[in-house]
């Protein structure tokens, strides 16, 4: 499953990225209405892989 969210939260951030540099609408603070959901996803999804990693180092 590790890997899984490893991966899924990597896919995320790809498709944030591609997004941000192609969206003349977002900027560093503000999202157009695709641009939120894929920060959001983005963010939900590094969350939690971040977390699963720390829970694994104790």
């Amino acid at each position: 499953m590790a890997e899984g969210l490893y991966e899924r939260y990597q896919a995320a951030s790809t498709a944030h990225r591609t997004h941000r540099g192609a969206c003349t609408v977002c900027t560093d603070t503000e999202r157009c209405t695709a641009g939120q959901r894929l920060f959001e996803s983005f963010a939900r999804l590094q969350d939690a892989y971040l977390n699963r990693q720390r829970a694994q180092r104790r």
